[in-house]
């Protein structure tokens, strides 16, 4: 992007959520029509804060609750899927041209990916802003930098982003800098929350992947192909997300109601899964993009 977009003129009202996991504070949802994504507002001036949370799982390997457990038995299975899908774009790489097997994971939490892909013949490098789960990785023999500058100069075949994106603060100096260090075949594959999904329109301001003030933007399918074709790139493949849909409900269930309610939730997600086959709206999206030629 030569210029930088602001994507705070023009909002509307959407709703209003709270914080749930930190502060308890609450936030608004605004929607911009031109880019058809929401924006929270405001944005809190340390958000470094929000993230201090033991319910916060991405960055800890805990298994000690129910929904941590939860979570640690639907990664074991999407970390086969993720290792599965990266190998199927090199492959559609290597039709054209050899390309390097390497690949850049963008917050990569305790580093459980990057080991998957280390131990199939992957060269890997990573980022990840928490201390606490840098140094989690590096127990694992991860190496992860703070922030993609370190990376400025390099270029990778694969850069990965699993529920990041609508984590960063400036967007489209985000974008462009992951374009700039993506080769000229590479892939970069994207999952984010999708808010047209059937469980974020039932549980409304209760629906656990708003994240409200950590996630700053929520996306929906054709706000990604907007943000990227900005960028002259362009979506490649798009992919459901299916266990994300059961997961969010459980929380948002928690969040609704003050207790978890399992029963609900797995029906929630179910019903979610089952009407995003004919409107492809699932809970959450994996992105394949690729540069324009």
């Amino acid at each position: 992007m030569s210029q930088k977009t602001d994507f705070f003129k023009n909002l509307k009202p959407y709703l209003n959520c709270k914080d749930h996991t930190v502060s308890g504070e609450d936030y608004c949802i605004m929607h911009n029509e031109e880019y058809h994504m929401l924006v929270t507002k405001p944005v809190p001036e340390n958000l470094t804060k929000y993230y201090k949370s033991k319910d916060y799982i991405s960055h800890t390997d805990s298994k000690k609750t129910f929904f941590d457990k939860a979570y640690q038995a639907v990664k074991r299975i999407t970390l086969k899927r993720k290792l599965r899908l990266i190998n199927e774009s090199l492959r559609i790489q290597n039709s054209m041209s050899r390309p390097e097997k390497n690949i850049l994971d963008v917050g990569a939490g305790t580093g459980d990916f990057l080991k998957v892909c280390k131990n199939n013949s992957w060269t890997v490098f990573g980022t990840e802003p928490n201390k606490v789960a840098r140094n989690f990785a590096a127990k694992k023999g991860i190496v992860l930098e703070k922030d993609i500058s370190k990376f400025s100069n390099q270029k990778f075949e694969i850069i990965t982003l699993w529920h990041v994106l609508e984590h960063v603060e400036d967007l489209s100096a985000y974008i462009s800098n992951l374009n700039h260090i993506l080769s000229n075949s590479g892939r970069l594959i994207i999952a984010v929350p999708n808010f047209k999904s059937e469980d974020a329109k039932h549980y409304k301001e209760f629906w656990a992947a708003y994240d409200v003030p950590r996630h700053l933007w929520h996306f929906s399918q054709q706000s990604i192909h907007r943000l990227f074709k900005t960028e002259n790139m362009s979506v490649e493949k798009t992919i459901p997300m299916i266990f994300d849909s059961y997961y969010v409900s459980l929380l948002s269930e928690k969040y609704k109601n003050g207790k978890t309610k399992v029963m609900s939730a797995l029906y929630r997600g179910f019903i979610s899964n089952w009407k995003a086959r004919a409107s492809s709206e699932y809970s959450s999206l994996i992105y394949v993009i690729k540069k324009q030629e």
